[in-house]
């Protein structure tokens, strides 16, 4: 089976109804597991696919569990070696969050991202606090997580601002990956690491 026929089985059983209502759809586990493969600490992979699902689906076979995990796997190494690559980073959703955003699919995969942000948060923030934050932005006022804080709502707002920066996303994943992997290749702004 080619990674295609893979990647859209994988889609139809992420976006079958009867997985548990908090499990991820197939754009926002892309989401999710594009935030793993930047994270800085590897999270195991038992760990990130039990929280994917929230609770265990209800498999048909060993079989399709094997297939589904295993295809999950390939997508996260896939999506590692494009953020490592010179390539732009593939979104599977247009980069707009239409008239609706609740209802678009980058709202979606930004709330994705954010929950695999949220696995392991204390280490996205260890070594550059700031840089992170900054670059983090974007995707954090993409999912309409924060809208309840006052500096989230003001931008929120904005709609012309907004698209500008959901624009940036993918070229804000390559400099997330940049400065969680590739400590040398950090920009000069970054102070050095006491030692």
């Amino acid at each position: 089976m080619s990674f295609a026929e893979q990647l859209s089985r994988l889609q139809a059983f992420l976006d079958a109804d009867d997985l548990h209502e908090e499990a991820l759809d197939y754009v926002a586990a892309h989401g999710y597991l594009t935030a793993l493969s930047i994270c800085p600490n590897p999270v195991p992979e038992h760990e990130w696919i039990d929280a994917l699902f929230a609770e265990p689906p209800h498999y048909r076979s060993d079989l399709e569990q094997e297939e589904v995990e295993s295809t999950l796997v390939l997508l996260k190494a896939h999506i590692a070696r494009q953020l490592a690559s010179d390539e732009e980073p593939e979104l599977p959703c247009e980069l707009d969050l239409g008239d609706d955003p609740d209802d678009s699919d980058l709202r979606g995969w930004c709330i994705g991202f954010m929950e695999g942000v949220f696995l392991r948060e204390e280490a996205w923030f260890e070594e550059a606090e700031e840089e992170v934050s900054e670059l983090l932005l974007p995707i954090m006022i993409g999912s309409g997580l924060f809208e309840d804080q006052p500096d989230f709502a003001e931008i929120a707002h904005d709609r012309k601002l907004v698209d500008e920066m959901i624009q940036q996303i993918p070229d804000l994943l390559t400099a997330l990956f940049l400065l969680c992997h590739a400590p040398e290749e950090k920009p000069a702004l970054l102070k050095p690491r006491p030692n």
